[in-house]
C-alpha cells in the first residue's frame, strides 16, 4: 500500500526531536484528524542549518515530516519556504490522495516556523 520510501521514513525517521534554542518554531494540527507536527529550526546567515520535528500521527504523517525536514536541511530560507506538499509526496514515491490534507503537514509547519523566525528577526 505504501512506497518503500514511506516505510523507510516511518521506520527510521530523520531529524526527530527539538532544536535547542530554535530560531523559529511552529505547531500545525490537521483539521481532519489528530495528526500534529511541531517543527523547530535554526537558521544562520539565511540557511536552514538544523531542523527537527515531533509528530503525533500516522505512519504517513511521520514519513512526510521526516522527508520534509530532509528537504529543508541546508537550504536557503527561500527555498525551504517553497517546499510543497506535492514535492514531499513525490519524494516519498507517492502517498494516498486523502493523506495529502490530513498527514502532509510538515511543509506548512516549515513555512510557519520560517515566518516565526522572520518575526523574531525584525528590529
Amino acid at each position: 500500500m505504501y512506497s518503500e520510501q514511506v516505510k523507510d521514513h516511518y521506520a527510521n525517521p530523520r531529524n526527530t526531536g527539538s532544536v535547542a534554542e530554535p530560531s523559529g518554531r511552529a505547531l500545525v494540527k490537521s483539521p481532519f484528524d489528530g495528526d500534529t507536527v511541531l517543527i523547530t529550526l535554526r537558521i544562520e546567515q539565511g540557511i536552514v542549518e538544523e531542523v527537527k520535528f515531533k509528530c503525533m500521527g500516522c505512519a504517513v504523517a511521520i514519513a512526510c515530516s521526516s522527508m520534509a525536514t530532509e528537504m529543508a536541511l541546508g537550504k536557503a530560507v527561500g527555498d525551504a519556504y517553497h517546499i510543497t506538499e506535492e514535492a514531499v509526496a513525490e519524494a516519498l514515491g507517492g502517498i494516498p490522495e486523502y493523506k495529502m490534507r490530513c498527514s502532509n503537514l510538515a511543509p506548512a509547519a516549515i513555512r510557519q516556523a520560517i515566518d516565526d523566525w522572520r518575526k523574531r528577526s525584525e528590529p
